[in-house]
């Protein structure tokens, strides 16, 4: 009786002085790298509280709007896009991995066979849907007029050889059409999701040198935070890397 009076002290403690901190997630592996390390920030008297959401939207406007602390789903070159877009002024907090962006095919084995005339799709988002085309010109299949603008749109294609006919949609949406396209441009973390595995699905993905590393992103008025704080040195911890580097197995890649 002694013991259970104890635990239920020891909770009520926890629960009057820890701090919550609020973060938005998209499932893999966001969601899942900020699970494994709730023990821990809980050790730290911070009750990580976890939502999850299946598009790139709502995270940032929800931080935005003070509904939520902080999110982890996207790179620099997309959030620096989002604020330009939407007027605000997200930061990054810091960097936690590398999630490469991989074409696909249900249809060929290798990128030298697609065909002519070939349905492609990519993201629809400026960033993910430069960072395809960059992947398309890198494996020799389209020529963009600028190889290293990030934010090249299918209207920069200096030479399609193949006459691909590129369509644009929700990066979320891109897995469900696989087996009706001749190749997708699909982010790692739906591709996961897609049970799909990059390491050896991918006919052609990107290196360990791709700018686009995954960052935790706050507001400036919270950035500094003892909470968020916590939390940066526990996404940057060994253990975090170990667990990155077991359960992905190289499908996603610490970047620390």
């Amino acid at each position: 009786m002694k013991k259970l009076i104890a635990a239920f002290a020891a909770v009520a403690a926890f629960s009057a002085h820890a701090e919550t901190l609020t973060v938005a997630a998209t499932p893999v592996p966001h969601a899942e790298i900020l699970e494994f390390v709730k023990p821990a920030l809980a050790k730290e008297g911070v009750d990580l509280k976890v939502k999850v959401f299946t598009d790139y939207i709502q995270p940032n406007v929800q931080v935005a709007e003070k509904r939520l602390d902080a999110n982890f789903f996207q790179h620099q070159p997309y959030l620096d896009e989002f604020n330009k877009a939407k007027g605000t002024s997200l930061v990054a907090v810091t960097g936690v991995h590398l999630e490469p962006l991989g074409a696909y095919s249900s249809k060929i084995k290798k990128i030298e066979d697609l065909p002519g005339g070939a349905n492609v799709v990519i993201p629809n988002d400026a960033t993910n849907g430069g960072r395809a085309l960059l992947l398309l010109d890198k494996a020799g299949v389209i020529k963009l007029k600028d190889s290293k603008n990030i934010l090249s749109t299918v209207k920069d294609i200096a030479e399609n050889p193949k006459d691909l006919k590129i369509r644009e949609l929700e990066a979320a949406t891109i897995p469900r059409v696989l087996t009706q396209v001749d190749l997708a441009l699909i982010n790692t973390n739906y591709a996961l999701e897609a049970k799909l595995d990059p390491s050896k699905d991918a006919l052609v993905i990107e290196g360990n040198d791709s700018p686009y590393v995954n960052i935790l992103v706050s507001r400036a008025d919270n950035k500094d935070s003892d909470a968020m704080k916590k939390l940066a040195e526990a996404l940057h911890s060994p253990e975090v890397k170990k667990f990155i580097t077991e359960k992905y197995k190289g499908a996603v890649l610490p970047a620390f």
